[in-house]
């Protein structure tokens, strides 16, 4: 997000004002601007949100949640139908959702310098935004529906997330996707060892995967992550559960300038436009990460080293990857599969018959592919 974007707006005729605009999923400041308070209803803002104009509140702060909770429910009961496909299906669903975001993130708030929020009744989100943005000197406006995301993650850093595999608990920071679905994370931890020597992880996020490693007795790991959140998270946890000794975070874009005998991937499942931060860890444009890892894997293993190609199979039932596309690839970069683990994952969308992408999910298994270099690749 560029330092320099601001936005401007009007208190009365005469009254203009202007301060610092914040988007985390870089959404340009909003060309129109009114000013909305207790007395606005939900269809007006619905309205005003649908034509592109933005209500920089000024009511009470509970209250505008629930005005934000009404819009939602506006957006929602116009659902799109089933697409000609299931990749049909998927792409309006994306753009469905991209619509919502846009619709509820026209609801404003104004913030002081120091992360206060000048509203009644208005909670201290100081350290969640000192967190998630930094300190801040200077007033700004930030849309109610990031803020959510912020309080969100502030709650997630304070309390953790358990990891069976650990024995303990990690802190996802804001902006670094969460582990929530834990089957993943499970393959890694039941996996079968070749070696304990050096293992890399490639993408680290919050570094858990690089801390299960370490934890299994992998005696040296490095954890590689492009995102200066990422990085900044992984080094927070790794240092907490005492494995600092053990895992060495780097900055680098996939692999170390070194080899290892074991390397692990988790890399964004479906390809796609990534439109924020958190969205990176779940869409990958043009399968940049996956293919980047395939091919550079033969020339950072060492020799009898493997790969662990962590990847849901969400992308084939929706018609966005196929099966022998993935198996070509391998092929192509000189790599063998020398076993794969299966799970079926168990969260709820799994399970529910209203979520438009509900068949693929049903049928979903996530896998730990091991590979190795295949005869003849060096």
């Amino acid at each position: 997000m560029s330092a320099q974007q601001t936005i401007q707006w009007f208190e009365s005729p005469e009254d203009e004002h202007c301060a610092r605009w914040r988007s985390e999923s870089n959404a340009p400041p909003p060309k129109r601007v009114v000013v909305a308070d207790d007395g606005m209803n939900a269809d007006t803002a619905f309205r005003l949100a649908c034509e592109g104009t933005s209500l920089l509140w000024r009511g009470d702060f509970h209250n505008a949640r629930q005005l934000l909770q009404a819009m939602a429910r506006r957006v929602d009961r116009k659902a799109p139908q089933p697409g000609k496909s299931p990749s049909h299906t998927f792409h309006l669903h994306r753009q469905a959702q991209s619509k919502r975001a846009r619709i509820l993130g026209m609801l404003l708030l104004p913030f002081e310098a120091g992360h206060v929020i000048p509203l009644r009744r208005a909670p201290d989100v100081r350290l969640a935004c000192e967190q998630a943005y930094g300190p801040s000197g200077e007033p700004y406006v930030v849309s109610l529906r990031e803020l959510q995301g912020v309080i969100g993650a502030g709650e997630w850093r304070k309390k953790g997330l358990h990891i069976p595999a650990l024995g303990g608990s990690i802190t996802p920071h804001y902006g670094v996707f969460s582990p929530v679905r834990g089957e993943y994370v499970e393959l890694v931890a039941e996996a079968p060892l070749l070696s304990r020597g050096t293992a890399f992880d490639i993408g680290t996020g919050t570094g858990v995967l690089a801390a299960v490693l370490a934890h299994r007795g992998v005696k040296r790991v490095v954890a590689t992550d492009q995102d200066p959140r990422a990085l900044a998270c992984a080094r927070e946890n790794v240092t907490r559960l005492g494995l600092s000794d053990i895992v060495d975070v780097q900055q680098a874009d996939l692999f170390p300038a070194s080899r290892a005998s074991l390397i692990v991937c988790n890399p964004p499942w479906l390809p796609g436009r990534a439109r924020t931060s958190l969205e990176h860890a779940v869409y990958d444009p043009a399968s940049r990460m996956l293919r980047g890892f395939i091919d550079g894997l033969d020339a950072h293993l060492e020799p009898g080293g493997e790969g662990w190609l962590i990847l849901s199979d969400l992308a084939e039932h929706l018609g966005l990857r196929s099966r022998t596309e993935l198996l070509e690839q391998f092929d192509r970069a000189g790599l063998r599969v020398a076993g794969r683990l299966d799970v079926r994952p168990n969260h709820p969308r799994a399970h529910d018959p209203a979520d438009p992408l509900h068949a693929a999910r049903k049928a979903e298994v996530t896998s730990l592919w091991r590979l190795a270099a295949g005869q003849g690749s060096r």
